[in-house]
Parts: C-alpha cells; structure tokens; sequence
C-alpha cells in the first residue's frame, strides 16, 4: 500500500526538478533579496579595482565608507518604511532639522554667549526628539487621514525645510562654534592605514539592532505582514494602524541619530546639507533588493546598496568620467533593481 505522504513527496520532487535554471535563479533570489546587491557590489568593487589600483587604497576605502555612514544610516529607516508599501520623502529635511535643532541648542553653551545654552547632551536628546515629532507627524497623517505616504511626505519634505530656514535663519553652524560630543561621530580610529569613524559603528550597530528586530521579534513579523498584504494582516489580529504610525514613528527616532552622525562627518551643521539625500536613501534601499510594494527586503540589503550608491560614484570619478555619467549609472541601478524586483515577485505566481 502506497504511502500518500510520500507521494506527495515524490511530486513535489518532481516539480522541483523540472524547474528550469532561470527559474531556480528567481527563487533563491526571492529567498535571499540581498544576493543580488552583492553580487552588484562585488563585481563593482573587482571592475574599479582593474580600472584604477587607488580605488583599494586604504585611504579611499576609509573615504568610502565614511560617504555611506549618512545614507546607510536613514536607509534602515526608509527600509522600514518601504517594507510597510510606504515611501518617506521627507526623510532627508528631518534629518537637517534634527541637526540644526541640536546644533543652535548647543551654540550658546559652546560659546558662552548667554546663560541660555544647553549641555550639549541635551541638545542632541532634543534634537533627537524633534525627529522622533516630525516622523509622528507623518504616521498620524498617514494613519488618522489614510493620506498616502507619496503625498504625505512629500508636503512635509516642504514643511520642515521652511521651518528650519525660517527658524535657524539658513546660518550655518562651524565645527569650532560647537561642542566635542557634537562631533563625536566623525572621530576617526586608526586601523592601520585604515580609518574609521564612530559614527561607522554606530551605523553597523543600528543596522545590528534592527536586522534582529525584524528577524525575532513580531513587531518585525507585523512589519513584513503589513507590507504584503494590509488585509491579510488585520485579518489575522493585526493593528495595521498601530504598527505603520509606530514605523514612522521609529524612523523618526533613526533619522535622529543620522543627524547627529551627519553632523560628525562633515564638521558642520547647515541647513542646505545634502538636498539629494532623500533620493539617495531610497536608491540604497531599492538596489538592496526591497520591494517598493512591501512585504519583501533585508537591512542588510539595504546596507550594500548604500555601498553600491557610493562605490559606483566614487569609482566613476577615480575612472575620470563626468559627474553626469555617475548620475546615469545610478538611475540605470534604480531601474534595473525595479525590474528585478517584478520578475522575482512572480515565483509567487
């Protein structure tokens, strides 16, 4: 007498064995998403290196990674985002809000020109806390309004870049104005011709952190759970609402910290920093293989992506091209991720 279950088995076994190369290709890459971002990056960093020996130098490959600390950082924040089918385009203003908030809140202490200055300790937790109110702003519009993300933060982009001109007067804010524990995270530890800085680690930590979150915790569950399909979710007993404000609402805290370590990296609080910084977060994110519909991404993957951001416009350049080809080169990136990200979707099909 046959036995049903290992019938089954020889079926599926069946199946499985049919699949064509191709199509083995599109289910590892749907389990894995962050094999082909370092297959990219891989093959980036072997092509640069024949093109130019400089590019793995120390000195550049310290200089790499400190062009990816900011953006990797707000990576795991819009990760976050993009992992619930939202988007945050507003990630890159609250983050020079963030940093100007602490910055002239520790103006006065550092330069003892008034009795109104705060520790710097404290303007950092403040500044932290004006970024963890701007991304509770985003939730509760986007939960209590059922607004769209894309709009959503798009106005708010608009909002806080005006409230920190108009508020901070568009001055910007030297290293030497400032306090140390400002610029902690732009220290530099000598690894022997390597450098690299606090807010390095401080970056691997988070991306640490969350990776663990998102992997043990049900928080990270309900994250994946909401992002691939909202219905299903509250179906099941999930709170989508609880959890998509809580989302921004952590990014905010994220965004935080990022300008706290931008502030390290560059010696300098300015209201105009990086105006691209927005489009270059979710660049890292979709080229580290996260879905724009939810429900499908890894940290990691973002993390490489931002790697593939910098290394891509820091090998161009060592290859003396254009900043013009550089800018082609990622939006060619963007578009091949997308289109990658459809043809895996499928093996659900």
């Amino acid at each position: 007498m046959s036995d049903p279950a290992s019938g089954t088995m020889d079926l599926a076994g069946e199946f499985l064995g049919r699949r064509t190369p191709m199509q083995r290709i599109q289910v590892t890459l749907h389990r894995y998403p962050y094999l082909s971002p370092l297959i990219v990056l891989v093959v980036a960093l072997v092509i640069f290196a024949l093109i130019n020996p400089k590019f793995i130098l120390p000195g550049n490959l310290s200089f790499i990674t400190q062009q990816t600390v900011v953006i990797g950082t707000l990576a795991i924040a819009q990760t976050l985002i993009i992992l619930t089918a939202g988007i945050d385009l507003s990630i890159g203003a609250i983050m020079v809000f963030g940093q100007m908030v602490m910055a002239n809140l520790a103006l006065t202490a550092a330069s003892n020109a008034t009795n109104f200055g705060l520790p710097p300790w404290l303007a950092i937790t403040i500044g932290i806390c004006a970024s963890i109110l701007a991304g509770a702003i985003n939730g509760f519009l986007i939960v209590k309004l059922s607004l769209p993300p894309f709009i959503v933060t798009l106005g708010t982009l608009s909002v806080f870049t005006a409230l920190t001109l108009i508020l901070f007067k568009a001055r910007t804010i030297q290293g030497p104005e400032m306090p140390d524990l400002l610029k902690v995270m732009g220290v530099a530890i000598k690894i022997g011709s390597f450098q690299l800085m606090v807010g390095v680690i401080v970056m691997l930590v988070l991306f640490a952190v969350f990776t663990y979150v998102l992997r043990m915790t049900s928080w990270g569950t309900h994250i994946y759970a909401v992002g691939d399909d909202p219905q299903a979710a509250e179906l099941s007993g999930i709170s989508t609402k609880r959890v998509l404000f809580s989302v921004y609402v952590v990014a905010g805290f994220i965004t935080g910290i990022g300008a706290w370590i931008y502030i390290g990296r560059t010696g300098a609080a300015s209201p105009n920093a990086d105006p691209s910084i927005n489009l270059d977060t979710i660049t890292a994110v979709v080229i580290g293989g996260t879905s724009l519909f939810g429900g499908r991404g890894t940290l990691i993957g973002s993390l490489l992506g931002a790697f593939i951001v910098v290394v891509v416009e820091n090998g161009l350049a060592l290859a003396g091209l254009d900043q013009a080809y550089r800018v082609l080169a990622i939006g060619i990136l963007v578009i091949a991720a997308v289109a990658l990200d459809q043809w895996i979707r499928k093996v659900r099909a």
